[in-house]
């Protein structure tokens, strides 16, 4: 989490409107990083623990759906 991207050195913004961030991995069935969800707020210090926590179990979902369609 990024509650201000202004203040985080080497931010590359994908917006010149984002002024927060999330990132949150997703990995594939061998545990390695195949992606990643990265959303941007117009707003600062938009995103908290909680947040972080639901995307996780939403990709969690995505690759419980993934690997049972492999």
């Amino acid at each position: 989490m990024v509650p201000n991207v202004h203040e985080f050195p080497g931010h590359i913004a994908c917006d010149s409107r984002s002024k927060s961030e999330i990132c949150v991995p997703f990995r594939n069935s061998a545990g390695q990083i195949s992606a990643v969800l990265d959303i941007d707020s117009e707003l600062f210090n938009t995103f908290d623990e909680v947040d972080a926590e639901k995307l996780t179990e939403v990709l969690a979902l995505i690759h419980s759906v993934e690997t049972s369609h492999a």
